[in-house]
């Protein structure tokens, strides 16, 4: 139902508009995403209606904050609460627990209440974007409606190559009967024709066992994917040339549907909110602090929304950024939800370091919420050490900052070889991730930092890639086009018969 802020979808006026449905998923890394196609779609073309599906209750704080942000920046778009079925996160083994994976869960079994809100819509929907995580369930109940579905895929390229292609590698392997011992329980090397070998050690840890339920939603999603009407990828031509081709012409999926490079998406003027710009006023310690520091000098140093780093690695990573001698923003993140995340910095980074970072004045250390995407553009940022979630990838991309790749988990590798091939930076293959019992430490965390920030060859690649970048999304790039078509698309599908009743 609606919000009393918004109005409901039966207050709306009928005609020939568009209307799209959006329904994402939960994780910040997935609902950034939206949030900026949201704001794109709006800015490109006002001619379109737009409701969004919220699910209740939010994970994070920050989820709910960014909702709220949306709705108040953009009145015109309408909110539609779904109110999730109860689940048990018990039932499932301790292994499967992560809260945005059993939320997905949730979000699969309550799929059905969809139903009912898209067909009961006034003017009724014309068209339904929804995320990866969601496919094998949304696109039936789209298709049973007699809606397009399309899917608004948060990762790269090369991920959705991946996506597509590992049931069918399933198969073969199946049907070939070839038992790989030794090589994670068989799966071995994913060699996606026409993109490239994703090595075992590269696929997102939970692939490796076909029993993690990450893996059956995965293996869903892939085998319905087909059955979409197009997908939207935060990505450009220029950064994965090979792995767009692959999927357009068919040979990775044969009559794989349209894929529409629409990236890098970015934050819109418009979308800030009351909200928004109070957190901005909070973030204007780190901001007038990098205003204070030479051109290129800083290093910007985050692991995204939900990549939480041991308390013993984060120690080895500050030791390691205060010997590289180069000054640094770090974001500091210490748990999966935000939520939760209440330990304080002195107990985290250990006695006397945040001491000698005040008088040395060479490095600021914080927990408070910033806008990355801002700070990446601001001119002192020379380098990101990341954890290559790929809206921390393409964010580098557009602000042409050279990325220092340190996966962490799940698509991150995967991120990370785009990262390297697309120009973005570069990456320590031989650094640990999630699962893995052992430390980088300080000295080479230090000592690699101090190279890639003085590496003019990197430098000037990242430089290439973020003009490239800015290409894409001007008017008249293939990011450019590929939005006008897609909208074209929309508004041929406003025109279509009317929705189909629900069996």
């Amino acid at each position: 139902m609606a919000t009393p802020a918004t109005k409901s979808l039966g207050e709306l006026d009928s005609g020939a508009r568009p209307h799209v449905m959006f329904i994402p998923s939960a994780g910040m890394g997935h609902l950034l995403p939206f949030f900026r196609f949201i704001a794109s779609l709006a800015g490109h073309d006002d001619d379109v209606d737009i409701s969004v599906v919220t699910v209740l209750p939010t994970v994070s704080a920050a989820e709910a904050d960014h909702f709220n942000s949306l709705f108040a920046a953009l009145p015109h778009v309408r909110r539609v609460d779904l109110h999730l079925l109860p689940l048990n996160a018990s039932e499932f083994p301790s292994h499967d627990r992560d809260p945005f994976i059993v939320r997905w869960e949730a979000l699969r079994r309550s799929a059905h209440l969809l139903g009912p809100l898209i067909a009961g819509a006034a003017p009724r929907v014309s068209a339904v974007i929804t995320d990866v995580t969601l496919t094998s369930y949304v696109i039936p109940i789209a298709k049973e409606l007699g809606v397009p579905c399309h899917v608004l895929f948060i990762s790269c390229a090369t991920m959705l190559s991946l996506n597509a292609y590992f049931p069918l590698h399933l198969d073969k392997k199946k049907k070939a009967e070839q038992h790989e011992q030794g090589l994670a329980g068989g799966i071995g090397d994913v060699d996606i024709p026409g993109v490239r070998r994703i090595p075992w050690s590269c696929l997102p840890q939970p692939l490796l066992d076909l029993n993690k339920l990450f893996t059956k939603q995965f293996i869903d999603n892939g085998r319905e994917n087909i059955n979409a009407d197009g997908f939207l990828v935060n990505t450009f031509d220029a950064l994965e040339p090979a792995a767009l081709a692959a999927l357009r012409d068919g040979k990775v999926v044969p009559g794989f549907p349209p894929v529409y490079a629409i990236g890098p998406l970015r934050s819109q003027q418009h979308s800030n909110s009351a909200a928004a710009e109070v957190e901005k006023e909070e973030d204007s310690s780190p901001v007038a602090w990098l205003d204070k520091q030479p051109a290129r000098s800083v290093v910007y140093v985050a692991f995204g929304n939900r990549s939480a780093v041991s308390h013993a690695q984060i120690r080895e990573i500050a030791a390691g950024l205060e010997a590289s001698g180069c000054r640094f923003l770090w974001v500091l993140k210490t748990t999966k939800v935000d939520r939760d995340d209440s330990a304080e910095l002195t107990d985290v980074l250990g006695e006397g370091f945040l001491e000698r970072l005040q008088l040395g004045q060479h490095g600021l250390v914080t927990k408070a919420w910033v806008d990355q995407e801002a700070l990446l553009k601001h001119p002192s940022v020379g380098l990101y050490l990341s954890h290559s979630g790929w809206n921390s990838v393409t964010e580098a991309a557009a602000a042409g900052v050279p990325l220092l790749a340190w996966p962490r988990g799940g698509d991150h590798r995967v991120n990370a070889m785009v990262a390297v091939s697309g120009g973005v930076g570069v990456w320590m293959e031989h650094w640990s991730w999630d699962g893995e019992d052992w430390l980088v430490t300080a000295e080479e965390i230090g000592k690699k930092v101090r190279e890639v920030m003085s590496d003019a060859a990197v430098r000037a690649r990242a430089t290439r890639t973020g003009e490239e970048a800015a290409k894409a999304v001007a008017e008249g790039g293939t990011s450019y086009r590929s939005m006008q078509q897609f909208i074209s698309t929309l508004k041929a599908t406003g025109h279509s018969d009317l929705i189909q009743p629900l069996h």
